[in-house]
């Protein structure tokens, strides 16, 4: 599973339009439904990342957010990123706005799909250059490019040792 196939440049939005995070769920929530077609569940998988929120919050590190969560009615694992040049309100763990934020959403039945997909994007995100250049990104192209790029670096990484 690469992530580059998740981040697809449809589901990528430069320019991100909400302003908190109710509204940034929604706006990523739509841009997979988008995607999706009419057979997607949008009223369960908001709530299901809503629900995940609420138990701790997903900003998980300076001016990132993570939010995830599994429905019914899905299959396999999707995926949007969105990026905003303002920052979004997120009561994240430290206190300030996200300004990247990777959603990812899955059936129950793909956990194991849904926390691989996790780990790698925990990898990555550990490259501040990954953070930079991905909030530098012009066009959803040019954001999957990066993905695409330093997941790409950190296979071949792994495969060296």
């Amino acid at each position: 599973m690469l992530l580059q196939n998740v981040f697809t440049p449809d589901c990528i939005k430069i320019g991100l339009e909400s302003e908190d995070k109710d509204e940034l769920f929604e706006e990523l929530v739509d841009t997979i439904a988008r995607r999706r077609g009419r057979a997607f569940p949008r009223s369960a998988v908001l709530a299901a990342v809503k629900d995940r929120e609420d138990k701790m919050s997903t900003g998980i590190k300076r001016g990132i957010a993570l939010p995830h969560g599994k429905a019914e009615g899905l299959s396999g694992i999707s995926g949007a990123l969105g990026i905003s040049k303002r920052g979004i309100e997120y009561s994240s763990l430290d206190g300030e706005p996200v300004y990247i934020v990777f959603m990812l959403i899955s059936s129950p039945k793909d956990s194991e799909l849904h926390l691989a997909a996790l780990k790698r994007l925990a990898v990555l995100l550990d490259d501040p250059e990954f953070y930079t250049d991905l909030l530098h990104a012009d066009s959803p192209e040019r954001a999957n490019a990066i993905i695409r790029n330093y997941e790409t670096r950190m296979i071949d990484l792994k495969s060296a040792l």
